[in-house]
């Protein structure tokens, strides 16, 4: 079935003046413009290509990757508006995304950049942005579990640190005294689940946990010591501050992952700091 906001492995079926015919495995056809065509084309290939409606409600393909698909929350720029609403840049040729005015919260201003989320038009098949995220985000039932790798975006800014959209599913936290390294709204970055309380909140942490932590924080420090001509003004005397400067760890975490380093013989401490060894 072709379904608008997917990327999808479609079947060339024919040639045409206008592009090439493609068809699913139902044979509902649609037309890979020109554009995205090259003499090599034939036959019977496989395309990977994106579905949207274009400006005359007919579904098209394209080979560009949009920022956004179906079911993907993200942090888009309004580039026009329009009675009706505003259009955000999506990172296709000549088409960007609808953000309708009943979708919008506390309305929008051109040039900046909101988080939105994507999602079909039960009505329309076509593909709309909304800032309403609560019927799309929710932690009724959670599918992560603790120390999970997640995939985050940074939705907004708090005393407390920053909320996050995981796996555009779920809301999580990044509390502000575990960062070690700047966060902005609208970043997206791999994660960790830390824990899952008993009322469904998700704490997050940017570094793994345990044993898992300290061999990624070693090897962080090693390509750091080879980065830095094979050495690091850092001890354990080092304030921490200095420390999470230079490394974006932690004291404890850079300490456990110096660590590693010396006990595999691949770093040694001198009189102003640590030294790669040969």
């Amino acid at each position: 079935m072709l379904r608008a906001g997917r990327t999808q492995q479609l079947t060339v079926s024919r040639l045409s003046e206008y592009g090439l015919y493609l068809t699913d495995d139902e044979q509902n056809e649609v037309l890979l413009p020109n554009r995205y065509v090259s003499l090599a084309d034939k036959v019977g290939d496989q395309k990977e290509v994106f579905l949207y409606h274009d400006s005359e409600d007919r579904l098209v393909a394209t080979t560009e990757i949009p920022l956004l698909r179906v079911g993907e929350a993200g942090f888009l720029k309004v580039v026009d508006k329009s009675v009706h609403g505003a259009f955000l840049e999506w990172g296709l040729y000549g088409k960007d995304l609808f953000l309708p005015n009943r979708n919008q919260q506390g309305g929008v201003l051109a040039g900046h950049r909101y988080v939105v989320y994507l999602y079909e038009d039960s009505v329309t098949g076509r593909c709309v942005a909304t800032m309403k995220l609560k019927g799309f985000i929710s932690n009724d039932l959670i599918t992560v579990r603790p120390r999970e790798e997640v995939d985050l975006l940074v939705a907004s800014e708090s005393p407390l640190g920053y909320r996050v959209i995981v796996n555009n599913r779920h809301w999580g936290m990044l509390y502000a005294n575990q960062l070690f390294r700047p966060v902005s709204v609208g970043e997206r970055t791999k994660g960790y689940v830390r824990r899952i309380t008993e009322d469904n909140r998700i704490d997050l942490s940017l570094q793994q946990q345990g044993f898992a932590q300290v061999k990624d924080s070693a090897q962080t420090l090693l390509d750091l010591l080879e980065k830095n001509g094979g050495f690091l003004p850092l001890n354990d005397d080092s304030a921490p501050e200095e420390v999470t400067r230079l490394t974006q760890m932690s004291k404890k975490v850079f300490k456990r992952a110096l660590g590693m380093l010396l006990k595999r013989g691949q770093a040694e401490i001198v009189e102003q700091g640590i030294k790669l060894r040969n």
